[in-house]
């Protein structure tokens, strides 16, 4: 191990990864969720809750299963074209783009319907569905590039902390650094030696900062519900979820001077399963009102995160490593550190989710339909896998736990649709708001969507196309600074997704 003094400035890589500890950030990837369905149901923006009868309902409401009047099968796939630009707090912003091709929904609904002339029992039909519904959407690509000063730079992140040698020593396991305090020690970053403070090179020069991000992945809900019809008045259903998650992030961030020029690079992968249960009621107040409410459990979630970090720093001039003497023993133009594959595993619950909703049919003219729906975004918690009380091998969930309870708050979100008809065609319209879930409102961070739709019905044959606008505006920081002034990106995004829904009814 090093016991030379290196002299630059660097005393505590305290920079804010995911590479290393769960954050309020996956917290809230894993809590807000996107409607989904086959095509009518995008088209119209997800409101479906009162609706019935609609594939959209094995993931929303699956008392709409009462509504079924015959057995149907679909299968929906699409394609998303997604757009950023990014830009540090001061510069011009950057563009980047990802695409992806997805399966959005497969549903198969079984339906028993007793005949209008039998009048044995007043539970006229019941459906079994079971599905696959795409509720995240987790790719995209960021750039931005910027010029900062001196006081808002990594730098002076790393002069905030301190760390001794022992503590990294001991933490130097198979050629590898287990955090990032490791890493700066191990790219030559820091000078521990000096215990009474760090002495630090004269960078020159603009301070220039960049990052690359590229996400991809998605989560899926495998649905399981039955509905059923009392009197063909009142509908009502029950509903398992079973979520798949998939998440894969490489992010590269750069902090150039005529001195020094820092690399980071990190790569996070995310598997796991979660379940949650759901149920739900439609009542049809007249002929041509429905109402309807839905209640989901908060998703019980066992993730495995699996990651890796490298740090490399390359100085002009070199670095001179010294002897107790003051003698120069190497000189050295290059540091770099990894953390070789590392791997965890944990707990995640999210929200519960309540939604209501009215539809008002037009007879052979379509339908209106809204939808309202409540989450809390501050319930998120995570466990260990061990014990019930957040600690796991000395790590502490309580204060995360407590961040994400201070940062978040509960939301409204408002889906709004409508369908109008002409002989064997339908055309659709929609518009859903998905509310800030942050309670500081510096920034607004509310997602919109805006939806379009077709459909054609042919007797036992339907098919449906739709496309979604998204745009969502986000904010973060790279890292966090003890005087509160660290540079903010700005990361404005929209995506356009296409799907198409094939189906047929027996």
């Amino acid at each position: 191990m090093k016991n030379a003094k290196y002299w630059l400035g660097l005393a505590f890589m305290g920079w804010a990864s995911h590479a290393f500890a769960q954050s309020e950030i996956d917290a809230l990837r894993y809590s807000q969720l996107q409607f989904g369905g086959g095509a009518r149901t995008l088209g119209i923006g997800g409101a479906n809750v009162a609706l019935g009868a609609d594939i959209g309902n094995l993931s929303s409401n699956p008392a709409g299963l009462g509504l079924f009047q015959r057995s149907e099968v679909s299968f929906t796939p699409g394609f998303g074209v997604g757009n950023t630009s990014s830009a540090l707090q001061g510069s011009g912003s950057l563009t980047d783009s990802r695409n992806s091709l997805h399966i959005g929904n497969v549903g198969l609904i079984f339906t028993n319907r007793r005949p209008d002339s039998d009048n044995t029992s007043d539970w006229r039909a019941g459906s079994f569905g079971i599905g696959v519904t795409r509720i995240n959407d987790f790719n995209q690509n960021s750039v931005y590039s910027g010029t900062i000063g001196d006081q808002q730079s990594l730098f002076q992140r790393l002069r905030e902390s301190r760390i001794s040698n022992q503590e990294i020593d001991d933490q130097f396991v198979d050629n590898a650094y287990v955090d990032l305090d490791g890493l700066a020690y191990g790219a030559y970053l820091t000078n521990l030696e000096n215990n009474d403070g760090v002495s630090t090179v004269n960078r020159t020069g603009p301070i220039v900062q960049r990052e690359t991000t590229q996400t991809t992945g998605s989560q899926s809900q495998y649905d399981f519900a039955y509905g059923a019809s009392y009197r063909d008045k009142l509908y009502i259903g029950g509903a398992i979820g079973v979520v798949s998650t998939r998440y894969d992030m490489t992010r590269n961030f750069y902090e150039t001077t005529s001195d020094v020029n820092v690399d980071l690079r990190d790569f996070i992968q995310t598997r796991g399963t979660g379940f949650n249960a759901r149920i739900g009621a439609i009542y049809r107040a007249t002929d041509r009102v429905r109402i309807g409410a839905s209640v989901q459990t908060p998703t019980w979630y066992r993730l495995t995160d699996t990651y890796s970090t490298q740090l490399s720093a390359q100085f002009n001039p070199p670095l001179s490593e010294l002897d107790n003497n003051g003698n120069v023993v190497r000189t050295i133009s290059r540091g770099d550190a990894q953390t070789g594959s590392q791997q965890f595993s944990y707990n995640l619950t999210t929200p519960f989710r309540a939604n209501g909703g009215v539809a008002v049919l037009l007879g052979k003219y379509g339908f209106l339909t809204g939808d309202i729906e409540y989450v809390d975004y501050s319930q998120p918690r995570f466990r260990d896998n061990a014990t019930a009380n957040g600690t796991v091998a000395g790590y502490d969930y309580s204060g995360t736990n407590q961040y994400i309870s201070d940062l978040y708050r509960s939301t409204v979100n408002l889906r709004f649709g409508g369908e109008a008809r002409y002989e064997a065609f339908r055309f659709r319209l929609g518009y859903a708001r998905y509310g800030d879930p942050y309670r500081a409102n510096d920034f607004d961070r509310t997602q919109n969507y805006y939806t379009v739709g077709l459909g054609l019905r042919q007797q036992n044959f339907f098919l449906d196309v739709a496309g979604v606008y998204k745009s969502a505006n986000t904010y973060y920081s790279p890292y966090v600074l003890n005087a509160g002034d660290q540079p903010v990106v700005s990361i404005d995004s929209n995506r356009f997704t296409t799907s198409l829904t094939i189906g047929t009814t027996f």
